[in-house]
């Protein structure tokens, strides 16, 4: 297919990922899905579509119009990692809603076509930080973002991001407990998407882990405390080494409280502070998330 023909499937397919993820009228993300080459962001030949049940499938040849359907691109199989759901990722940058001249940290960046997502909706004033543990994938995404001034790219654990304040911050992993810094170092009204999951057993010794139970939840820094909402479900790779310290008891209490079927009642996080167990969904001694406003 020709560029401009490719172009026209490419701001077709925005429209339809936002379509799918529910989203009604968000010019500014549905330009930035289609301003954004997917294909520069799947590595070398051949691309990999991510199966199901585990396991990669090649394509026969990596031909643009392939990128552009709401299909998992397979970037580090023996590590579960994954170019992402487009239709989830644009319901989750729906709720984080960065906007021009914002800074974002993006956590779990691949190879960075979310990152380049970001960038465009942050614009040329804004700025986007992209960590990346991989350093294989880190290198990729450096190359593949070294043309977008307003992006810089470092191979580091997330954990310890953002350094300094920032408005948002969007991780693209599971954890099972939120690491200090995504929480206190957001900037007044700054919000964080963070998929929560109870991790799954892996599919062979030492493999990747995925959530067994899991689900997106929207922080939002407000004068005096954190609101929080439920995006959706959301089933991540697990954090190699989770950035939070695993507490056993805690993952249990977890389990539970996705089986209980109230998560939509969430609405805010308590945090380093015990909260009243039964006005919460989720309880621990540090962090908890509760009904009350």
């Amino acid at each position: 297919m020709t560029e401009d023909e490719i172009e026209v499937v490419r701001r077709a397919f925005a429209r339809q990922m936002l379509a799918v993820a529910g989203i009604d009228n968000n010019p500014a993300l549905e330009r930035a899905f289609g301003e954004v080459r997917r294909e520069r962001f799947l590595g070398p030949h051949p691309w990999m579509i991510a199966n199901a049940g585990g396991g990669s499938t090649p394509l026969p040849a990596n031909d643009p119009v392939y990128a552009y359907q709401d299909i998992l691109f397979a970037l580090s199989p023996s590590r579960g990692v994954n170019n992402g759901s487009p239709s989830l990722h644009a319901r989750l940058l729906n709720a984080l809603a960065p906007e021009a001249g914002q800074s974002v940290v993006h956590i779990g960046a691949g190879t960075g076509y979310y990152t380049a997502i970001l960038a465009e909706l942050v614009g040329p004033n804004g700025h986007v930080i992209a960590i990346e543990i991989d350093p294989v994938l880190g290198r990729m995404a450096s190359e593949t973002l070294r043309e977008l001034p307003n992006v810089e790219v470092r191979i580091d654990d997330g954990g310890g991001w953002p350094r300094n304040e920032a408005d948002h911050v969007y991780v693209n992993f599971a954890v099972t407990a939120p690491p200090a810094p995504w929480i206190e170092r957001l900037s007044p009204n700054g919000r964080l998407v963070i998929p929560l999951g109870v991790p799954g057993k892996p599919g062979r010794p030492a493999g990747p882990r995925f959530s067994s139970h899991g689900g997106a939840f929207l922080i939002t820094r407000r004068e005096g405390g954190f609101a929080a909402s439920h995006i959706g479900a959301a089933f991540f790779v697990h954090a190699e080494g989770d950035p939070a310290p695993v507490d056993d008891a805690a993952v249990g209490r977890l389990q539970n409280a996705f089986r209980s079927g109230s998560v939509e009642f969430v609405r805010s996080l308590v945090w380093k502070r015990e909260a009243e167990a039964r006005r919460c969904w989720f309880w621990s001694p540090d962090w908890s998330l509760s009904y009350d406003s």
